[in-house]
């Protein structure tokens, strides 16, 4: 069986995968072949593990596995994790993390991506986990996650997989000790990080996008904010 842990990337789904071995022992792969963040930021902190086999194979066996995505969702109807954030702020942290040296280009280029498979635009991506609603995808805010870890956690995996339980003297890092471990990837670390470095410019771009739009209706997102 699978839970998919997925997100638009930049939402907070590393620190996820670490808070779910923290506090469950579990271990995570990711459906991509490389896992560049375990790579990164080294496989134990991460709780990171090889898939052992297809996506397939895994969803077949009666062993629960948690997989990494950043891609939309075609038709799969497993469980997942659907993990979320205002889509200005995950645009502006993933152009930061690209190194690109034309960081306006770099966003403007996230936002127009129109992909139908992958990973595709911020938009797209939400939508495409979120609708239809269905009670084995649960939704989990970025805010939630950073202010209160270990509750939030608990209470999605009650849900999701209530067999686990977690450990009573785990212990989850702080922000503060994760941007010593690498600063450049854990980089502020709280929510409304668009407001001073996205451009006016391509505020409005994002905004020119309906599926920006649907998905910021859908969560509560105001323009203004």
């Amino acid at each position: 069986m699978i839970i998919w842990v997925a997100s638009f990337p930049r939402s907070g789904n590393t620190f996820l995968r670490i808070i779910l071995k923290q506090l469950y022992g579990v271990r995570t792969s990711t459906v991509y072949d490389v896992d560049g963040v375990a790579a990164r930021l080294g496989p134990d902190l991460i709780g990171f593990e090889e898939r052992p086999s297809s996506i397939e194979e895994l969803r077949a066996s009666e062993k629960l596995y948690f997989v990494k995505t950043h891609r939309q969702r075609a038709r799969e109807e497993d469980r997942a994790i659907c993990l979320v954030r205002d889509g200005r702020d995950s645009i502006t942290s993933w152009a930061h993390l690209t190194g690109a040296p034309d960081f306006e280009a770099e966003i403007r280029a996230i936002i127009n991506r129109r992909d139908k498979v992958g990973t595709g635009s911020w938009g797209q991506n939400v939508l495409s986990w979120l609708r239809p609603p269905a009670p084995h995808r649960v939704m989990l805010r970025y805010e939630e996650l950073i202010r209160q870890p270990r509750r939030t956690v608990e209470t999605v995996l009650a849900t999701l997989a209530p067999a686990l339980r977690p450990q009573p003297d785990a212990r989850i890092p702080t922000f503060a000790e994760l941007h010593q471990v690498d600063g450049g990837f854990f980089r502020r670390g709280h929510p409304g990080t668009h407001s001073d470095e996205l451009p006016e410019e391509l505020h409005q771009l994002f905004w020119s996008r309906p599926d920006n739009v649907a998905a910021m209706e859908l969560l509560g997102y105001s323009r203004d904010a």
